[in-house]
């Protein structure tokens, strides 16, 4: 049977020292470290409650640490967090939201609001496995489907 769920990226409420902890024990058993940077990146990416570019990361770390910060590497990082399901990606925004459980696979259902920036998903299985068949039905197969919906949030209505 399907289920359907929807979660938050709000950071309010969030244990980031708990979810650094989760993120770290999928990349390891991912196959990969879990260097100082990466952390670094993590936490920073954790801190926010809507989606953030690698530029605003590179530019909060360089703040942080006191010398500049790349975006090159903090894209790098990133790369390998979305494909260990750490992070997910908004396409759209070309911007990135830490995975409130990291290390699973599952399709998201992003709703993005054009006017705060806020960003939620819902894990559907049913709407994941409908874009599935409909990849299937053109002979395509889908690794990852993610569909994004942009709009105004309740709070921004």
């Amino acid at each position: 049977m399907a289920h359907d769920h929807s979660h938050s990226h709000a950071n309010c409420g969030r244990d980031v020292e708990a979810l650094k902890a989760k993120a770290r024990d999928a990349l390891i058993a991912a196959g990969e470290q879990w260097t100082a940077m990466r952390e670094a990146v993590f936490v920073e990416l954790a801190r926010y409650d809507s989606p953030v570019s690698a530029y605003q990361i590179a530019d909060d770390l360089s703040q942080t640490r006191g010398k500049r910060v790349a975006p090159n590497s903090v894209y790098r990082i990133l790369d390998v967090f979305v494909a260990k399901n750490l992070t997910v990606k908004i396409e759209s925004a070309n911007a990135f939201l830490a995975n409130s459980h990291p290390g699973e696979e599952h399709d998201c259902v992003f709703l993005v609001c054009d006017t705060c920036g806020t960003a939620s998903h819902v894990d559907s299985e049913t709407v994941g496995q409908n874009l599935r068949d409909i990849a299937s039905s053109q002979n395509f197969r889908a690794d990852r489907p993610i569909l994004e919906i942009r709009g105004k949030c309740s709070d921004c209505r």
